[in-house]
């Protein structure tokens, strides 16, 4: 395992596998499958004892290096194994894993495979070296629709967590806060009525008048890193045919916090503010940062430039991950470019595997937090 060149080589060989076991959110099971087998056979040293220990639940597995000790300090490595469903547009097929020139093509590549890969060859190095804090593999199921089987479920079966790094595409720069996610459902409510005669109270006026403020209220506070949080309404739909009075307009506010405010904080201000009936989905996905001052952040900041030439920075994070329903500081940090998660013929370059396996060792291997 001390050999770049083949952990990269056999990271490339199990992402393959990966691409051509389909994945999507909650049908992650035979990827799981997958996983699990690939990091059993490697579980031991040549003594026939355990590096780790591995377990699974439901389509979650992790690892817990053993020289763990409830007295230190823990840090997760945490990636997803699932997937979107590929968009239409696909000139390649999403499940053949194809290698061009220096890319690997296939769904889930670039979004989470590079990550996922390459900070399980990482964890398997750590677990053989004496380290002054706990390390626990975790690749997790569900990521992609925030799913209650997937992080949520298999955090509730690991020992306490210090700090954690999530692996994301972000160009290996360091990503220090994250924008959270919280969707309301409303609904403005009128009187029917015959369109062609003064009667009714048009539900959709109504809406209208909250429609206008969600798209030009603005949150004092501003985050430096995220920017003012967004309201957008994405979804309006209302009445039966065009000659009756609507009684009921329903939409939909996509809501994307930053971390100055908490989701409940947001729901109660809007529902101070709209006359609408305002249900939120859940308040589960806030917002996370980490200081900037941490020890895993300044680790990072101090491998110099990325493969792309570019200086190391930190920045803040517009997309949504499995930061959202962690309890501590975390920081996102991934090989592969978010640009191009989510698209057709999604892929992820070779080197950026490699560089982020060489990247990760050197930030994590003897950090003290």
């Amino acid at each position: 395992m001390s050999n770049l060149s083949s952990m990269t080589d056999e990271a490339v060989a199990l992402l393959q596998q990966l691409i051509a076991t389909p994945r999507t959110s909650r049908n992650e099971g035979a990827a799981a499958d997958v996983l699990f087998d690939f990091i059993a056979k490697r579980q031991h040293d040549t003594s026939g004892r355990k590096w780790f220990s591995l377990q699974r639940d439901g389509h979650n597995v992790w690892c817990i290096a053993r020289d763990y000790d409830a007295q230190r300090p823990t840090l997760l490595l945490n990636a997803h194994i699932d997937t979107v469903k590929p968009v239409d547009a696909w000139q390649r097929d999403p499940f053949t894993p194809t290698l061009e020139d220096d890319c690997l093509y296939g769904l889930g590549s670039n979004d989470d495979g590079g990550s996922l890969v390459a900070l399980l060859q990482v964890f398997r190095i750590l677990a053989t070296r004496p380290q002054s804090c706990n390390f626990i593999f975790l690749a997790s199921a569900e990521e992609e629709v925030s799913g209650r089987d997937g992080i949520a479920r298999a955090l509730k079966q690991l020992p306490p967590v210090s700090v954690a790094l999530v692996g994301e595409p972000t160009k290996m720069q360091p990503a220090i806060a994250e924008k959270g996610l919280m969707v309301l459902d409303c609904t403005a409510h009128g009187k029917a009525g015959h369109a062609a005669r003064n009667e009714g109270d048009n539900a959709i006026y109504h809406a209208i008048q909250d429609i206008e403020w969600f798209r030009t209220y603005h949150f004092p506070k501003s985050s430096p890193l995220l920017g003012p949080v967004k309201m957008s309404v994405t979804i309006v739909q209302a009445g039966t045919q065009h000659n009756v009075v609507p009684d009921r307009c329903t939409f939909t506010v996509d809501v994307r916090s930053n971390e100055c405010y908490s989701n409940q904080e947001i729901y109660e201000r809007v529902c101070a503010h709209a006359k609408s009936e305002v249900t939120a989905r859940s308040f589960r996905l806030n917002s996370s940062s980490i200081d900037e001052q941490h020890p895993l952040v300044q680790r990072a900041l101090a491998l110099g430039a990325t493969l792309e030439g570019e200086p190391r920075r930190t920045f803040g994070s517009p997309t949504l991950s499995d930061q959202a329903l962690m309890p501590w500081p975390s920081l996102k940090m991934g090989p592969g470019d978010s640009a191009r998660s989510h698209t057709a013929d999604e892929y992820i370059r070779i080197p950026e595997i490699r560089g982020a396996i060489k990247d990760y060792l050197t930030m994590l291997d003897g950090i003290i937090l």
